[in-house]
């Protein structure tokens, strides 16, 4: 592993026994606090989840969906904790924000799961940073700060949102001292009942409540229903070593699919900066997302399944289609922006997990349950209304999710616990996360501090502002229209957290473009 700096960063890679990364960095200390009291890299990571939800609620909250994948010391698991649309959905149009966006919250169902079948700790002593923060207070961090500027701006006439996010009729400011004692007495019924009062006592029936007043369909049925399912993983080997995904409903087959069309070229014969590699990638990410865009849905209505869409021989048509010196069409939608949290955390018995949660876009639905401080997702946005398409919307199914956690083994062996935040970014992320580091030996502090590229739709192509000239001029050439961007830290080119196994240890990267960060002991 190469530890240089190429890139401007104003971090540098740790190297722990025990780490926690992810976006906030009082979620990251939480986490931390955790294996400093015994517990291990799963308690790290769901107590660094659960605060989030307080100190990071642009991105997540009580009513998120979540997924995991963990090694446990022997083995890979996979977890998928999303939730369905109401049982009694009487409508088909879509909405993106308010109670009609809104599917069953399965986050808490992910913590009780991860909790009850891996942690060492006691379920409610996860807890306790979370509720502290909520009733005593935070120092709000300055990334989330603009960002709860945009959401209020966007979304202060949802049901309880400015009630409960905008204190004297504005969003905190960077600094401000933020605290939500309605959500502080939620986490303390949840860790007091192992979540059941979420799912089926009286956090359920004030949701539900809620719900009904707003013309929704979610009931206490629907509530109690969810479950989270323990799912495996899909794979893809690339470089010597296999990405693991969660399979559909996520989009983590497209990086799957983008690597196998990957692997027909040389790319470790590139640097990895050049034109040429990014090209590449570019291309194989294109046709993953459109297949994924085609065919990914809740598994249940599919038609065409993942080992269909990652057959060796079908990958390598794929691959032909690809034009080393020029950009092609596929077909695919806009992607769009989104909201979500990542976290990874490993301990010195070798355990490491990779967890993802979100309220999907910013805020999520805008939707607060009043008097709870939970905050509704609004994850059937990702449905569509095409008649025939699998993800068309309907009842009791989960939609298409963008959430993705991502996992590295080398010959079965855990390699790399990561995540790239960000809406439609993140299958795109971990391909430049993969390559990066496992051909051509990047640190991950280095991988993630890399300037990055973000294929929107049709040609067209958004690259940071920090991409060099040259390096644009050429992809230009080749018939990419490139679109510069800020890195305006609002998802468009997402968060990385990244943990790799390095000697007895691990070395860590954390996302410069969020306010959190790694840490660890």
């Amino acid at each position: 592993m190469d530890f240089s700096a190429p890139y401007d960063t104003r971090r540098g890679p740790l190297l722990a026994r025990n780490i926690v990364a992810t976006s906030q960095p009082l979620a990251a200390q939480a986490g931390l606090s955790m294996l400093y009291r015994g517990g291990n890299a799963i308690d790290a990571a769901l107590a660094a989840a659960i605060a989030l939800t307080v100190v990071e609620p642009t991105g997540t909250g009580l009513g998120s969906d979540g997924f995991a994948i963990l090694w446990d010391g022997a083995e890979l698991h996979g977890l998928n904790a999303s939730g369905r649309s109401p049982a009694g959905l009487g409508s088909d149009e879509i909405s993106q924000r308010g109670w009609g966006s809104v599917t069953v919250p399965g986050a808490v169902s992910a913590w009780v799961a991860l909790s009850s079948r891996f942690g060492a700790l006691p379920f409610e002593t996860l807890f306790g940073p979370a509720i502290d923060y909520a009733e005593n207070g935070f120092a709000v961090s300055p990334i989330v700060a603009r960002l709860w500027q945009l959401g209020g701006e966007a979304l202060a006439g949802q049901p309880g949102f400015a009630e409960c996010f905008l204190p004297n009729g504005k969003a905190p400011k960077a600094g401000e001292t933020f605290r939500n004692p309605a959500q502080a007495q939620s986490l303390r019924l949840i860790a007091e009942t192992k979540g059941a009062a979420f799912y089926t006592g009286t956090l359920a029936e004030q949701i539900a409540a809620d719900a009904a007043r707003h013309g929704s369909d979610l009931s206490m049925d629907d509530m109690a229903n969810h479950r989270a399912d323990w799912c495996g993983t899909i794979q893809q080997d690339y470089a010597g070593v296999a990405l693991h995904e969660i399979p559909p409903n996520g989009q983590g087959i497209a990086a799957l699919s983008a690597l196998g069309v990957l692997g027909h070229f040389d790319i470790a014969s590139l640097d990895p900066d050049s034109p040429q590699a990014l090209h590449l990638q570019i291309e194989a990410i294109k046709l993953g997302l459109a297949d994924a865009e085609a065919f990914v849905a809740d598994p249940a209505h599919m038609e065409v399944m993942p080992d269909q869409m990652l057959a060796p021989d079908y990958l390598a048509r794929r691959a032909r289609e690809i034009d080393p010196n020029k950009a092609i069409l596929a077909q695919q939608g806009a992607p769009k922006h989104g909201g979500t949290v990542y976290i990874t955390a490993a301990d010195a018995s070798g355990k490491m997990v990779s967890l993802i949660q979100s309220n999907y876009m910013g805020f999520g639905s805008g939707v607060v349950v009043p008097n709870t401080g939970i905050s509704m997702q609004n994850r059937g946005a990702g449905f569509v209304t095409t008649p025939g398409h699998a993800n068309r919307i309907g009842p009791a199914k989960r939609p298409f999710q963008t959430i993705i956690p991502g996992f590295v083994t080398q010959n079965g062996a855990p390699l790399m616990s990561f995540g790239v935040m960000g809406g439609p970014m993140q299958a795109q992320g971990h391909v430049q996360m993969v390559t990066r580091m496992m051909v051509h030996g990047q640190s991950p502090q280095s991988a993630s501090d890399a300037p990055r590229w973000r294929f929107v739709a049709g040609k067209e192509v958004a690259v940071e502002s920090t991409m060099p000239d040259a390096t644009v001029a050429a992809l230009e050439r080749m018939g990419h229209k490139i679109v510069r961007e800020a890195p305006d830290n609002a998802f468009g080119f997402g968060g990385a957290q990244l943990i790799a196994r390095h000697g007895d240890g691990y070395v860590a990267g954390s996302d410069h473009r969020k306010d959190g960060g790694a840490v660890g002991f």
